[in-house]
C-alpha cells in the first residue's frame, strides 16, 4: 500500500447522509455479522453508504478516541517542529488517573511531531495533557477548541470534557466519531502517525529515548488506523479505517466486553462488507448514500 491515506470525504456530508434513512439491515447478500459492541458502525466512503449501524446515535463515552480530537485540534494550530516541555503536572496527571502513558518524565523537551506519537499509538495521557497545556493554553481552553472543533465537524452529539478520555461527563456516539476519523484521515501526519506500528525516538540532550508500540492489533490485518480506548466506563472501544479490494472503510465500535472482542468484532464487520461489495451486493442502510464521497491514496 502506498504511503498516506487522504480520505476525502466532507465530513458534513457523512453526519447528513446517515441521518437520512433508518438504520435498518444492510442489503448484503452474506448473514448480518453479529456484533457484541454495544454500539457500532462502517461506512463504505468509496461510494458513501453506510454499511452497518446499530445504536448509532447513541450518546455514551468513548475513552481514549477522545485523543483523536486532541490530535486534531493540535494539528490546526501547532507546528510539527514545535517543541513542548514536559511538566511534573503532565506526568502526575496521567499516573493519578491510572491512564495509560507514553513514560514522560519532567523535563524532558519533544518536538509536537513526537507527541502526536506518543498521544496515538501508546495512548499516552502524559502527551495529551502536555499538548493541552501548551495549545489551550491551558486544559480548560483546549477543551473548548475541542468543542469548537466538533461543533464545526457537525459532530452535534458529542461533547468533550477533558483532552485524554478519562472518566469524565463526557460523551460522543459511533456516527460522529465515524464522522470525526474521516476528517482526521484527510490530514496526512494523522494518517501516517495512526498506522505507524512502531515509533523508535532517540536519545537527545532534551530528552530520553522512547519506544512506542501502536495498540490498534487491527493494522497487522491492513488496517490504516485510527485508534484505540479503554475504561471501565466506556468499555473497548476502536475507531477503525482499512481499504479491502480497492474500497475504504471507516467504522466504529463502542462498548465492546474485551481487547480481544474488539478487534473481532472490526475485522468481522471489514469480512462482511467487502464480502458484499466483492458479491455485487452494494449499498448500505438502506441504501443511504453520501454524495461526494471518494478515496485518494498517495
Amino acid at each position: 500500500m502506498r504511503n498516506g491515506v487522504l480520505i476525502a470525504l466532507t465530513t458534513a456530508l457523512v453526519t447528513a447522509g446517515a441521518v437520512a434513512g433508518t438504520t435498518a439491515a444492510p442489503a448484503q447478500a452474506a448473514e448480518k455479522p453479529s456484533v457484541t459492541a454495544k454500539e457500532a458502525y462502517l461506512v463504505d466512503i468509496t461510494d458513501g453508504t453506510v454499511q452497518f449501524a446499530k445504536r448509532e446515535t447513541r450518546r455514551v463515552p468513548i475513552a481514549s478516541l477522545t485523543k483523536v480530537m486532541t490530535a486534531y485540534v493540535v494539528r490546526r494550530q501547532a507546528r510539527l517542529d514545535d517543541v513542548v516541555t514536559i511538566k511534573q503536572a503532565d506526568v502526575r496527571h496521567a499516573v493519578a488517573g491510572g491512564a495509560t502513558t507514553a513514560g514522560l518524565r519532567a523535563g524532558e523537551r519533544l518536538t509536537v511531531r513526537d507527541l502526536l506519537y506518543g498521544l496515538m499509538l501508546p495512548s499516552g495521557a502524559d502527551a495529551a495533557h502536555a499538548l493541552a497545556e501548551k495549545y489551550g493554553p491551558g486544559t480548560a481552553k483546549f477543551v473548548a477548541k475541542m468543542n469548537a472543533a466538533a461543533r464545526r465537524l457537525g459532530l452535534r452529539d458529542t461533547r468533550y470534557a477533558n483532552a485524554d478520555g478519562l472518566p469524565s461527563k463526557a460523551y460522543s456516539t459511533a456516527r460522529d466519531q465515524a464522522t470525526l476519523a474521516s476528517a482526521a484521515l484527510r490530514d496526512p501526519v494523522i494518517a501516517t502517525v495512526a498506522k505507524t506500528p512502531k515509533r523508535v525516538v532517540g536519545k537527545s540532550a532534551l530528552h530520553r529515548a522512547h519506544v512506542w508500540r501502536n495498540t490498534n492489533d487491527l493494522l497487522r490485518d491492513g488496517a490504516v488506523g485510527l485508534k484505540t480506548g479503554f475504561t471501565s466506563q466506556a468499555g473497548y472501544c476502536l475507531s477503525f479505517a482499512a481499504v479491502r479490494d480497492g474500497r475504504t472503510y471507516v467504522g466504529v465500535v463502542l462498548g465492546e466486553r474485551s481487547e480481544k472482542a474488539r478487534s473481532a468484532t472490526a475485522r468481522r464487520l471489514l469480512d462482511w462488507a467487502a464480502e458484499g461489495a466483492a458479491e455485487g451486493a452494494g449499498g448500505g442502510a438502506t441504501g443511504e448514500e453520501v454524495e461526494g464521497a471518494g478515496v485518494i491514496l498517495s
